[in-house]
């Protein structure tokens, strides 16, 4: 399953979907977000649909960014079910990541 960007506009309806969604904040700028980014890509492959990876861009989308109160980036928070279940910040393992969506599977 590939990784989706989101926006505020369609944030809502991402996390709508059952399941566990996993929310990528980031920013190009941001150089630990770019050393998650291949980390997700191996996540996606690795978990095989058990979880949708989406990423949003803070720089483009302040709404959702400040609903959620996003300081640091990267910050990764976990959903089941629309649900906020997790929030990890800075640069996680590929293992801790799979760990996690396995606990919430």
């Amino acid at each position: 399953m590939s990784i989706i960007q989101i926006t505020d506009s369609t944030f809502d309806q991402t996390l709508q979907a059952k399941g566990l969604v996993l929310v990528d904040f980031w920013a190009p700028w941001c150089a630990p977000c770019r050393m998650v980014a291949p980390i997700l890509e191996e996540l996606a492959e690795q978990t095989n649909g058990k979880v949708t990876i989406a990423k949003l861009n803070v720089d483009e989308n302040p709404v959702i960014t400040n609903k959620f109160g996003i300081r640091s980036i990267p910050t990764l928070k976990l959903f089941k079910n629309g649900t906020e279940v997790e929030t990890l910040v800075g640069v996680q393992p590929l293992e801790e990541l799979k760990d996690l969506v396995l606990q919430h599977s």
